[in-house]
């Protein structure tokens, strides 16, 4: 690690607008000697993101530090926004929203029929944080656009000063919180005394990018190995690399990041997004029975079956981390599938 580049990235992210939402930043990076035994792997960490706080906290709450302080700045006084039914996101954004004295409006896409009539999971803790839900009788991404902006323009309409998040020219906050985060890696590999060669993420944009981003300008060696949650997404590492791109355009960096940089693999998505794979069920209780360490049913957990099968055929050829990124409330809305073994 570079530790002038870090001081410097310290002082960039400083200057940015920022409300406090993390309890703990930052967060623990912990061994797994025993996953690492059971696979015969080289020596595995976990870098504990699930940890972060506000409604069983996950990565998104870092990203709202900065996404909701220029809603703040802007003068909005409402959030509206939306994902999947079972999104994490939406349940950080919600006790986010609520810490704040946000309103917020929510627009979910099912995935599963049970996600219209089922209150479970993420999707509990929306309706218990204060969140205004619609869920839509499709799960197309377009229609669910079109209803947030016509939500958008309703409660605008009506004399509220509204904020949509993740939009075009804001989206490289979420980057942000993450360039920050790679500072954080290689300050704890530093202390601990640990050389990881890989860090293992479930990303599909702005938390890859933004780790990339900020282990490459602190010349770290560290190689970032995404598994993608959704399938067919075949510009995603273009996509990244834009998203690198303008996070480091607003930090002032000199850093220039291509599609080549990105390692992201979506072959581990099974059946389709927010569906459990028989290869992620398996990581979820290995991990579970190992360390004691909870995964989400459909994201986090494919990601670590990436891991598993790198072991397996020896493309985990040094020692790693493995980024979790929370999602664990998602577990009591698959139970059937978590349990059936």
């Amino acid at each position: 690690m570079n530790a002038t580049k870090a001081a410097t990235l310290d002082t960039a992210i400083a200057k940015l607008p920022r409300v406090p939402l993390a309890s703990v930043r930052p967060t623990p990076l912990e061994p797994m000697l025993r996953l690492a035994a059971h696979l015969k792997s080289p020596a595995l960490h976990i870098k504990r993101d699930d940890l972060t706080g506000l409604a069983f906290g996950g990565n998104k709450t870092r990203m709202f530090e900065f996404s909701l302080a220029d809603a703040l700045a802007a003068g909005a006084d409402t959030i509206v926004s939306g994902a999947a039914v079972q999104s994490n996101y939406c349940r950080q954004l919600a006790a986010a929203c609520a810490k704040l004295g946000l309103e917020l409006h929510l627009i979910l896409r099912p995935v599963r029929d049970i996600d219209k009539t089922e209150s479970q999971g993420n999707n509990l803790l929306q309706h218990l944080l204060g969140a205004h839900i619609t869920v839509l009788e499709e799960g197309k991404h377009i229609i669910q656009t079109g209803a947030i902006q016509a939500k958008v323009d309703e409660l605008t309409a009506q004399g509220k000063k509204v904020y949509w998040p993740r939009r075009e020219s804001t989206i490289d906050l979420d980057v942000i919180a993450y360039v920050e985060v790679g500072v954080e890696i290689a300050r704890q590999c530093q202390a601990q005394n640990i050389a990881p060669e890989y860090l293992y993420l479930a990303a599909l944009d702005t938390t890859q990018a933004g780790v990339a981003l900020g282990l490459t300008y602190l010349e770290s060696p560290i190689k970032v190995r995404g598994f993608c949650p959704l399938p067919n997404i075949d510009d995603r590492h273009q996509d990244m690399a834009d998203l690198a791109n303008q996070a480091a355009h607003r930090l002032g960096l000199d850093t220039k990041l291509s599609a080549a940089d990105f390692d992201n693999d979506d072959t581990f998505v099974g059946e389709g997004y927010g569906l459990p794979s028989p290869e992620g069920l398996n990581a979820l209780r290995t991990l579970a029975r190992t360390e004691g360490i909870l995964l989400d049913p459909v994201y986090t957990s494919k990601a670590l079956a990436g891991l598993f099968a790198h072991a397996s055929d020896g493309r985990l050829d040094g020692e790693a981390i493995f980024l979790h990124t929370g999602g664990n409330p998602a577990l009591f809305a698959y139970a059937q599938d978590v349990l059936a073994e």
